[in-house]
């Protein structure tokens, strides 16, 4: 659940995304073998409204889970709540052991950091406006994790260290496939009145839902899809007899410019700028990510974009492929 209200953030009316349950389904479908005998919790969720708690309680036996923890965060210091499953009525979704806890059960709080160590893997959608911190607090505590966050975090200056070091990575589900959200009833009746369908929302089944294109899963558990093979029928050696207006050099810079996934010469050896997308079909056994273009040490005006021919070009992750590949 994406509620940026959970953290006092401004405009948190306009920011309310309760996650589709088929969409947890959808994407849960590549690791149910990773959870059994874990300890799931989900810190930014509430069993009055959150699909993952529904999720993670009505499967709770089928993933073989050990115990199901999630917080309830209240604002201005409001006393907050945790609940505690570990099994029984599976009916009943606020069934579990309901405990107050001294403090507003903000993911950052002693309280929650104590629940975080004692858990094995996290899965929920944390507030769009914290994603940064959120996801570092993950990786310095040790955890798994499966969560939502904006595609656009990943050229954050302190979030793409974490997927060159492959310590983070895309989910499973596709980059070109939008991701629609469950909305107040009160946020459907204004975007519908001042917005266009297919841009801020969209009609699915007669329900207005909140539309947010940059949505995406972000995590550390592996699966299958990150160890496919990319291959295309493009060879650098080829250039200049098939494609000689393909792969120019950056101007201050030693890379090939690629536009398309579909162009990545199978025989260069040397490094290649490549789209942001790249990671959604990235596999790390055939390719090494050397750095994000504007914060690569050795780009001569650090904290730019490269250049070809005098203009700049779009976010650009550079790759090389693995000797053998």
């Amino acid at each position: 659940m994406a509620n940026a209200s959970l953290h006092a953030a401004r405009d948190a009316k306009n920011d309310e995304f309760y996650t589709r349950i088929e969409d947890i389904n959808e994407e849960m479908n590549y690791y149910e073998d990773k959870f059994k005998d874990k300890i799931v919790f989900c810190n930014c969720d509430d069993p009055k409204w959150s699909n993952f708690w529904k999720y993670f309680h009505m499967n709770f036996e089928y993933l073989g889970l050990k115990k199901l923890i999630t917080t309830h965060y209240e604002p201005d210091d409001i006393q907050s709540y945790k609940i505690e499953y570990t099994g029984g009525n599976d009916e009943d979704f606020e069934d579990g052991v309901i405990t107050p806890l001294s403090q507003n059960g903000d993911f950052r709080s002693p309280e929650c950091l104590a629940l975080l160590d004692e858990s094995d893997i996290v899965v929920t959608n944390p507030p769009f406006s914290l994603f940064r911190e959120y996801i570092n607090v993950l990786v310095q505590h040790n955890k798994q994790f499966l969560i939502i966050g904006s595609f656009n975090n990943i050229t954050y200056k302190d979030v793409f260290p974490l997927i060159k070091d492959n310590k983070v990575w895309l989910g499973c589900r596709s980059l070109s496939r939008e991701m629609y959200f469950d909305i107040p009833d009160e946020r459907k009746k204004w975007l519908v009145e001042n917005k266009k369908e297919g841009s801020a929302y969209k009609i699915v089944n007669g329900v207005v839902m909140g539309r947010l294109a940059s949505a995406c899963w972000f995590t550390n558990l592996d699966h299958k899809s990150r160890h496919n093979f990319i291959d295309t029928t493009y060879r650098y050696a080829k250039k200049e007899e098939l494609y000689p207006d393909l792969y120019p050099t950056y101007d201050e810079y030693n890379a090939i410019n690629i536009n398309r996934m579909a162009e990545i010469p199978m025989d260069y050896e040397g490094i290649m700028g490549v789209p942001v997308t790249f990671l959604g079909k990235f596999n790390p056994e055939q390719f090494e990510i050397i750095g994000l273009d504007r914060y690569v040490e050795d780009n001569p005006h650090y904290g730019h974009r490269f250049k070809v021919n005098g203009k700049e070009t779009y976010a650009r992750i550079l790759i090389r492929r693995k000797v053998g590949d």
